[in-house]
């Protein structure tokens, strides 16, 4: 586990390209994958990391385009996801 944790938070540094970025494509992943805890974990974390609503949708349709209708139903984790945790950083 602590292997994993270490590799986990050196993907998730920002290099060529931004923590934002590589939340939205561990998110893609996830839903491709079909994982629940990926999708809550990576969902909050990409709203942590400054991604819009909007990036998030855009990056499902992508990997709905990619994965097809498994990807669609677990697109709707995401939509749930993303309406809990936006709640949490209303003011």
């Amino acid at each position: 586990m602590k292997a994993f944790y270490s590799l986990s938070r050196a993907s998730s540094t920002p290099g060529a390209l931004d923590t934002k970025t590589k939340e939205l494509i561990a998110l893609a992943i996830g839903v491709a994958k079909h994982c629940d805890g990926c999708i809550a974990f990576h969902t909050r974390a990409a709203l942590h990391a400054g991604a819009t609503p909007e990036e998030i949708m855009e990056t499902l349709m992508v990997t709905v385009a990619m994965d097809g209708g498994p990807a669609l139903m677990y697109a709707t984790h995401v939509m749930e996801a993303l309406e809990e945790f936006s709640q949490e950083q209303a003011p």
